[in-house]
């Protein structure tokens, strides 16, 4: 009987993970920046130097970060007259509005934190939700 249980719960683990799989190939993406790459068309001409990686869109930076956030429930999430930044673990994505549509710029967080901090200031709360740590004595711990 004991040999029967595990053989279930193997089992029931093993339909969990490909539904799991399954739910990605049907999404194509097991990230948030799978999500853009996979959804949204390639403009290697907007890129900013070697940390931003461009993307365009025909719709508003609004509907494509309702899109994004639909997905991927981002960190921290800014949005201003100049865009919407969302911060996840270790990407941020930035949607600016473009005369038809949007640009999607796709950046490790730790190019895009710098580049971006005069605008979203201290609303992408540096370090929660993700593993970098810092501050004075006594923080983290």
């Amino acid at each position: 009987m004991t040999y029967r249980r595990w053989f279930v719960v193997g089992a029931a683990a093993a339909v969990v993970g490909v539904l799991v799989a399954a739910f990605a190939l049907v999404n194509g993406t097991f990230s948030p920046r799978g999500y853009v790459q996979d959804k949204y068309s390639r403009a290697a001409s907007r890129d900013i130097g070697r940390e931003a990686t461009a993307y365009t869109s025909s719709k508003s930076p609004t509907r494509v970060a309702k899109e994004l956030t639909d997905a991927w429930k981002p960190s921290d999430r800014y949005a201003d007259g100049s865009g919407v930044y969302l911060r996840y673990d270790d990407d941020s994505v930035v949607i600016q509005p473009l005369a038809a549509g949007s640009v999607i710029l796709l950046e490790k967080m730790n190019t895009a934190h710098p580049r971006y901090h005069s605008i979203v200031g201290s609303y992408w709360g540096w370090g929660r939700g993700s593993s970098v740590r810092g501050g004075g004595p006594g923080t983290g711990k």
